[in-house]
């Protein structure tokens, strides 16, 4: 792939797919969009040895448009590539419409065949991608995609209608569909191919709402949701691509007192919690042990002690630490330990904890490290 020419370029295919050919800089891209500029499909495909067939209609005004847009735009490439004689590959991104008995499945399955004429004739090689429900950064809210209404609204609080929450969706995320262009385009399949793409995961509408839910409430219980599971991963990711641009940053809750403040910053079920704090010089913290639960600390600023204290055998250990070292230090169970600010300023630490902080359960029990 030397020159690619991209036509619907400014949809959400599109935009994804440019912004993954940019780390791609041996391939000339080129764009076509309907509607811009009076450069036609032949001037647009002369040179180009791959196409990426992304434009399309599918919620005109007109019904009419499915045809024009769809069907004919591609009738026209495949004439073009006719007459230029170039034979290149065309990836086009159709859709599981296409089995279904309505306007929008019937020209994309027009534009199908097509593809698959020019082929047979040896006029290009194509590979057809029936796709499903898409989401990820960039696709349009209020059209049609539920997962970027969701997220749209969700991060703006705003209110959405789930109509039947028991309906299950089946989800396609856009860089898995990007990666599997660019695997087509390098590996320039002969003749007609129809690869595919595994959706991402399977979803319940409610559920769906519930857990884009999640992601606003992050911000204010500060659990992390579980990325291990593929879907929740890209839906996260795609929820703060709809994040007003006012609205990047958010306060902590701050626990403040004479030693200085301390604020809690996520939790995890699986991975325990990260918290941060600023101690003032000679301040100290800690002054307690743990059955069972692990901690680590890293000073990222100032000059600072962390002392040990074994709770049975009354063995010491003692640690020194600075901000410019980033060094972690664990911190075993079974230890009553405390970090003490030895510098001149304010001592910033990053603290982790084996598992969230629970009332109920603390395994925290105080009790003085001593001199």
């Amino acid at each position: 792939m030397r020159r690619a020419l991209v036509t619907g370029s400014e949809g959400f295919v599109g935009r994804n797919l440019r912004a993954a050919l940019r780390s791609r800089p041996e391939v000339e891209v080129l764009r076509f969009d309907l509607g811009v500029g009076p450069e036609t499909i032949r001037q647009a495909l002369e040179g180009c040895d791959t196409v990426f067939h992304l434009a399309g209609a599918n919620r005109p005004a007109d019904p009419s448009e499915f045809q024009r847009t769809n069907a004919d735009l591609t009738l026209e490439l495949c004439r073009a590539a006719a007459e230029l004689g170039t034979r290149p590959l065309v990836v086009f991104s159709s859709s599981i419409q296409a089995e279904r008995d309505n306007p929008y499945g019937a020209s994309k399955l027009a534009a199908e065949n097509h593809l698959m004429e020019a082929a047979e004739a040896g006029v290009l090689d194509a590979a057809v991608f029936r796709l499903g429900n898409l989401f990820g950064k960039w696709s349009r809210p209020d059209y049609n995609s539920v997962v970027a209404t969701f997220c749209h609204r969700i991060a703006r609080d705003e209110p959405i209608e789930v109509h039947d929450p028991d309906r299950e969706l089946e989800l396609v995320y856009i860089d898995d569909v990007v990666d599997a262009f660019l695997r087509v385009a390098d590996e320039r399949p002969s003749g007609l191919a129809r690869p595919s793409v595994p959706p991402t995961g399977r979803i319940r509408l409610g559920e769906l709402a519930d857990r884009i839910r999640s992601f606003r409430a992050l911000r204010r219980d500060l659990w992390l949701p579980d990325f291990s599971d593929p879907l929740t991963h890209r839906l996260y990711a795609t929820y703060l691509s709809y994040l007003p641009k006012d609205a990047f940053d958010y306060p902590l809750s701050r626990r403040e007192d004479s030693r200085g403040v301390l604020a809690e910053f996520v939790k995890s079920a699986g991975a325990g919690q990260i918290f941060v704090s600023r101690t003032k010089p000679g301040a100290v913290r800690g002054n307690h042990h743990h059955r069972t639960k692990t901690e680590k600390f890293l000073v990222l600023e100032g000059q600072a002690v962390v002392r040990f204290r074994h709770i049975d055998t009354g063995e010491r250990v003692e640690v020194r630490v600075r901000g410019e070292d980033l060094r972690p230090i664990d911190i075993p169970p079974g230890y009553t330990h405390c970090i003490q600010n030895v510098g001149d300023r304010d001592l910033v630490t990053l603290f982790w904890a084996s598992e969230p902080f629970d009332p109920e359960r603390p395994d925290t029990t105080f009790e003085e490290v001593g001199p």
